[in-house]
């Protein structure tokens, strides 16, 4: 690795590349920072990434001529980006995004990366974010790193070699994080009704918010639960405190929280530095449904825009307007449903914050269906839990309109009477 300054390392980056940002509490800023600098002196670049955090300066009609965002998953930061035209949108299984960088016609030609100084041997930790990184140095000729003490050394897959980058540029800056928000009495509701369907030495699969924190909070007299997830945040950092989190019972990597990547507070940050009960890995691994099986009593808990009563979940749009992406829902609810006392569960408000409904007649024309009929088990509601899982229509239909708000269940039953005669 040599060290250089930043703009000697954007140097590197000429016309016609293509490059893979890693994201979430990783966001190499400082280098895309420079990057977007850069690009205006350059022509058809291409940057490939999942979430990103903060500002995304090389995005907007003064560099559209330069370079072109490829979003493999929607944050906040880019949907009027993307539902503008101003930036890509690809829909993707997660768990895929690795054979996606590996294909010839996207394969990287630069890594941006964001890690901690290396150690007495020699190497780096990408810290609470892996995802597909390693895939995109892999294929990439030029990987740039932004050396940055402010990067919890986390273990697994995390760590590299400091040999493995072509420039390092030395930046100290904090990693996004979020503030842990109080569970209000709505999602604290629903997360009763998701841990009445969590049992004991279970492994479980969640993400970040309201809901599944909410579920976390209620979980605290549980046993030896395991956590096999795409992603951790501090919700799972309090109930390891707690004991609760032990990992006994998992039948791939016991004894170790695995995830993908995290994020959360810098109490969490500081609980993933040199942790050895956390272990980071790619996320062809993490969300792997032939790994993700493996583990008894295996629940994923994922959330959705609107979920039809036929059962389908809408979970990347508002209609055709795109407010985040594929995910790894369908990774877990598959791996889930298939193991041994499995579980997937779909939770989310019958009703949205304006107060439009939210289990629906019919999901809205344009929107994707993020998880088929075929693989939803449970729907939860602050209302109570629907099963589904092999019902028929008219018993779907049923169970789902008892989840939903009171003041929609007329509406729904009229638009059921009229498409399934036995309702």
């Amino acid at each position: 690795m040599k060290i250089v300054k930043l703009h000697e390392a954007m140097d590197a980056i000429q016309s016609g590349m293509r490059i893979y940002a890693q994201g979430m509490a990783s966001t190499p800023h400082h280098l895309l920072n420079g990057l977007a600098d850069r690009a205006g002196s350059l022509k058809d670049l291409t940057l490939f990434h999942l979430h990103l955090e903060g500002p995304t300066p090389w995005v907007g009609p003064e560099l559209s001529a330069h370079i072109r965002d490829v979003s493999l998953f929607v944050g906040k930061n880019l949907r009027e980006a993307v539902n503008t035209g101003l930036s890509d949108y690809v829909p993707i299984f997660l768990s895929e995004v690795p054979w996606f960088l590996e294909q010839s016609e996207f394969q990287p030609d630069v890594a941006l990366i964001n890690v901690s100084p290396p150690d007495r041997h020699g190497y780096v930790s990408l810290g609470p974010t892996i995802e597909a990184t390693l895939a995109a140095m892999r294929v990439a000729s030029i990987t740039i790193a932004q050396i940055n003490p402010s990067v919890p050394r986390v273990l697994g897959d995390a760590l590299i070699p400091a040999t493995s980058i072509t420039y390092g540029v030395e930046w100290d800056e904090a990693l996004s994080a979020t503030v842990v928000e109080a569970v209000d009495p709505l999602s604290a509701t629903i997360g009763r009704h998701v841990a009445s369907l969590i049992p004991d030495r279970a492994t479980l699969q969640l993400g970040i918010g309201r809901i599944p924190n909410a579920v976390l909070s209620q979980l605290t007299h549980h046993e030896d639960l395991g956590i096999h997830s795409e992603m951790i945040s501090d919700g799972v950092r309090m109930l390891v405190e707690r004991g609760v989190v032990t990992g006994r019972y998992k039948a791939t990597d016991p004894g170790e929280i695995v995830a993908t990547f995290c994020m959360g507070s810098e109490q969490l940050y500081h609980f993933l530095d040199d942790n050895p009960a956390v272990s980071l890995r790619t996320v062809d691994y993490t969300n792997n449904t032939a790994v993700i099986r493996q583990n008894p009593r295996m629940i994923s808990i994922n959330s959705a825009i609107e979920v039809d009563l036929n059962g389908q979940v809408a979970a990347e749009s508002i209609g055709s307007h795109i407010v985040s992406g594929v995910g790894g829902q369908m990774d877990f609810v598959r791996g889930a449903s298939l193991a041994p006392g499995g579980r997937s569960i779909i939770a989310l408000p019958s009703r949205t914050r304006s107060g439009e409904p939210r289990i629906v007649a019919n999901i809205r024309p344009g929107a994707a269906v993020t998880t088929s009929r075929n693989h939803v088990q449970y729907v939860v509601t602050e209302y109570g839990v629907a099963e589904l899982h092999g019902r028929s229509l008219r018993e779907r239909a049923k169970q789902l309109i008892a989840v939903a708000h009171p003041d929609d269940r007329e509406a729904l039953e009229k638009s059921a009477r009229e498409r399934l005669p036995a309702f």
